[in-house]
């Protein structure tokens, strides 16, 4: 494959960003307006990379029906800027639908509505961005046993081209996780890919379907099949004896707060494992309580008119998944009586959540200077840098992957638009201080002060 370098290879952008999904939208949007307000002075040089053709996010679960389980004000700008231009409110103001919003008296807007805000915000900084565009590796690049600036290669349609940072903001997002021993394929699916998948189903008559997981996502997946074929069975498959309700109330969404996360991050390792415990219910394996009672209202009726569709297997693993070309059959296992159950499905689908991307696979040797706690975790400073040895000067920053550093917003949106403004602010604080720190070396004759 060629190697194509850009026109000038002495070029060190201020920032590369790898992936641009929304904590990568926030961001770049935070640096447009951090310009603006510079007027040309100190402005801050920035790019990203995404190797998706075009901006998407978890395209595969947009349910017409499914609502954002966070409020539209935690949006990529308000909670930094609340007088932003890119906030969630100006988009409706330019689709004509502020009115009907406020009419509707909703906090929680439809899934694919906030898609499409995030769509419209993302085209607003669209010439910062490199669509098509993957990143196969990072490289230090060394001067007297220091690193000032890292080379980022990218690979595109094109071939492969160099680009060099002195600092990187890595939002590369969650990966899918699937069953130990289970392989995803035609007819085994992972509900990221739902919507992808089920069109090619249509005009055929499906008569049973798989839903593993006890969390949103597979409550949701359950509601959307039932409903989309109404020919079809429908089987639920969890541990627990019923989908638990998501903790939402006051006090518990305090959790998400900003604050909290000042204070995850100082809390001792004991206090942190605790807060984890208590509050993981607002939001793992959980389900909107409107939700749950609409299935189960849905079951019941099914029961008394005696034609039942809506199954679930609760208190119950999936033990064994085997493929064919026309079926897939599931083995069910009672977690109280060891029975096995066989199913035999069109699709399985596994609602299994999300883990995040290594946040250092791609950094290659840079990676090796990176710190570690004794638990073999990155360590995270506060404003989200990874810790590193002295030698490397270059900020490597993770929006993600954080959470046994700062909490559960990790990987939320719920904390994105002050998350980018904290790292936006680290990022100009280290230059001024480089720079400063320059001109002392200068003014003493101890150096040049080239780069």
């Amino acid at each position: 494959m060629s190697q194509v370098h850009p026109g000038d290879t002495t070029l060190v952008h201020d920032l590369i960003g790898i992936g641009f999904g929304p904590s990568n939208v926030a961001m770049a949007i935070a640096i447009r307006e951090h310009n603006a307000r510079a007027g040309g002075q100190e402005a801050f040089d920035a790019r990203f990379f995404e190797q998706q053709p075009r901006f998407g996010w978890h395209r595969g679960m947009l349910i017409d029906d499914a609502t954002m389980q966070v409020s539209f004000l935690k949006d990529l700008v308000t909670l930094r800027n609340p007088a932003s231009e890119y906030s969630f409110l100006c988009y409706l103001q330019s689709k004509g639908r502020l009115i009907d919003f406020i009419n509707h008296k909703n906090l929680f807007p439809l899934r694919v509505e906030f898609h499409d805000y995030f769509e419209w915000a993302a085209a607003k900084v669209d010439d910062l961005v490199s669509y098509g565009h993957e990143v196969v590796g990072v490289a230090p690049v060394a001067r007297d046993g220091a690193v000032d600036h890292l080379e980022v290669t990218v690979r595109s349609g094109e071939g492969l081209e160099i680009h060099r940072a002195r600092n990187l903001v890595i939002g590369t997002g969650l990966r899918p996780l699937v069953p130990d021993g289970v392989e995803r394929g035609e007819r085994v699916w992972h509900n990221s890919e739902l919507l992808s998948r089920v069109d090619a189903l249509e005009g055929t008559s499906p008569s049973r379907f798989i839903v593993v997981g006890a969390g949103q996502s597979a409550a949701e997946n359950v509601a959307y099949l039932h409903r989309r074929f109404p020919r079809a069975e429908v089987c639920a498959v969890f541990a627990r004896y019923g989908y638990s309700p998501a903790d939402d109330s006051a006090f518990a969404n305090r959790i998400f707060d900003p604050a909290a996360v000042d204070e995850y991050f100082t809390a001792p390792g004991s206090v942190k494992r605790r807060l984890m415990d208590y509050h993981g219910n607002t939001n793992y394996s959980v389900v909107d309580i409107d939700l749950i009672d609409d299935l189960y209202r849905q079951m019941y009726r099914e029961k008394v008119l005696g034609t039942e569709r809506l199954r679930f297997l609760n208190v119950s693993r999936l033990s064994e998944v085997k493929e064919t070309p026309d079926r897939v059959r599931a083995t069910v296992t009672s977690l109280v009586t060891g029975e096995e159950t066989a199913l035999d499905a069109d699709v399985l689908v596994l609602a299994t959540g999300y883990g995040p991307a290594d946040p250092l696979g791609l950094l290659g040797e840079a990676a090796d200077r990176c710190l570690r706690d004794d638990e073999g975790r990155v360590r995270v400073e506060r404003d989200y840098r990874v810790a590193t040895d002295p030698a490397l000067r270059c900020g490597i920053y993770l929006q993600g992957g954080t959470e046994h550093t700062h909490g559960i917003t990790s990987s939320l949106l719920s904390n994105t638009a002050v998350r980018v403004g904290e790292i936006l602010e680290s990022l100009l604080d280290r230059g001024l201080k480089s720079a400063s720190d320059e001109a002392r070396t200068v003014a003493d004759g101890t150096g040049t002060g080239a780069r």
